[in-house]
């Protein structure tokens, strides 16, 4: 049994394969996403949702700046059940030290066109009044939103298959190096190009690869409409999101559609399992009650853990792979659901030779490869 050829196969039919499946059927291109487990089911289940830009480097805000735009232009055309809600993000700062943190961000996203505003500790406790008393202020990002992330990925790929693209999950697949898919069921595919959008497990084709997987748990609690209006962050998750220590908890705290309240979050390198862990559960919501006490009062209703891929330098691996036709889309770690759009238009950019707004070459895969064949 023969099956047709197309254009692209993407493997991976999470928020990053859904971008690149719609960015590139967009472009006329016939595309096939093959995944073996459902939409949205690895990574992009384990994300918070938040649409988010970061400053840890230059390339990291270049692509989270040009992703968060890129949502924002279609954030009319979302369905209900991607539950886009413009929340903005507030930052809390618990002492004068992180205060002075605030200020090199207010400072680095003014000068960079991000609308940001200082908040002194009574203007924190004024628009979050759940927060506890004693914090020193925090940092306000008023163009910031969330979304709900397997939804999100649905809609993409429904936007693909408009444009004629085909979907095709449940599937076991084993890529080839002559870009050719073989299937299960022992009929296969060939392909002008290969798309790695499989997080982590990216890394099993190509063993050089820098990524692990760092597992992160989450916690939704039920319905409280109100009770927290921004997505809030503490400033030590930028140490805990990006550090190298094994394990990791900091508090992060979103604001649902539903009225819901997700819970986050936890890292841990060098797990394989995806159980859900008391301790780390403890740890988490421990962090959680020194900011915001008074969510002991809540009631969790579900916990989950997922995994996501980590490179060493916090950013993700776009564009050419070691093995000519194979490109690689992953290494976003907590920043997939955010940098989905800007990636496929990147990877629009290599396969067709489209201009992008930003450039590519902060994100090749060959900073560590050293080298690929294009």
């Amino acid at each position: 049994m023969s099956v047709p050829t197309c254009d692209v196969a993407i493997l991976g039919a999470g928020i990053v394969g859904a971008a690149c499946a719609r960015a590139l059927a967009c472009e006329g291109l016939r595309v096939i996403v093959l995944d073996g487990n459902p939409i949205g089911s690895g990574a992009t289940a384990a994300g918070m949702g938040h649409i988010t830009v970061m400053d840890d480097s230059e390339p990291q805000f270049a692509l989270t700046r040009y992703s968060q735009q890129l949502w924002n232009d279609v954030s009319d055309q979302l369905p209900a059940d991607v539950e886009y809600v413009q929340t903005g993000t507030l930052w809390i700062a618990a002492d004068e030290d992180e205060m002075a943190t605030v200020r090199r961000k207010h400072a680095f996203y003014q000068e960079r066109g991000v609308d940001t505003e200082i908040l002194d500790a009574k203007a924190v406790a004024e628009v979050e009044p759940n927060l506890r008393t004693g914090l020193a202020g925090g940092l306000r990002v008023s163009d910031e939103s969330v979304i709900y992330p397997p939804c999100a990925a649905r809609w993409l790929l429904e936007q693909a298959q408009l444009d004629r693209a085909t979907i095709s999950l449940g599937t076991q697949v084993f890529p080839m190096a002559d870009r050719t898919i073989q299937f299960g069921d022992g009929s296969s595919l060939s392909c002008g190009s290969v798309i790695h959008a499989t997080g982590a497990w990216a890394s099993r084709l190509f063993p050089s690869l820098p990524i692990r997987p760092r597992k992160g748990h989450l916690v939704i609690t039920d319905r409280y409409p109100g009770w927290v209006r921004h997505q809030i962050v503490e400033l030590g998750y930028l140490k805990s999101a990006h550090g190298s220590d094994r394990e990791s908890v900091a508090f992060n705290l979103q604001p649902r559609k539903t009225g819901q309240l997700l819970l986050g979050s936890s890292r841990q390198f060098d797990v394989d399992h995806k159980d859900v862990e008391p301790r780390m559960l403890k740890r988490m919501i421990a962090r959680g009650l020194e900011y915001m006490p008074r969510l002991a009062r809540l009631s969790a209703i579900r916990a989950w853990t997922g995994f996501r891929a980590a490179t060493p330098d916090s950013l993700p691996l776009i564009g050419p792979a070691e093995i000519r036709g194979h490109l690689l889309a992953t290494g976003h770690e907590g920043l997939g659901i955010t940098t989905s759009l800007g990636t496929a238009e990147l990877i629009v950019s290599h396969l067709t030779g489209k201009s992008s707004a930003i450039s590519i070459e902060p994100y090749l895969p060959a900073r560590f490869q050293g080298g690929t064949d294009g």
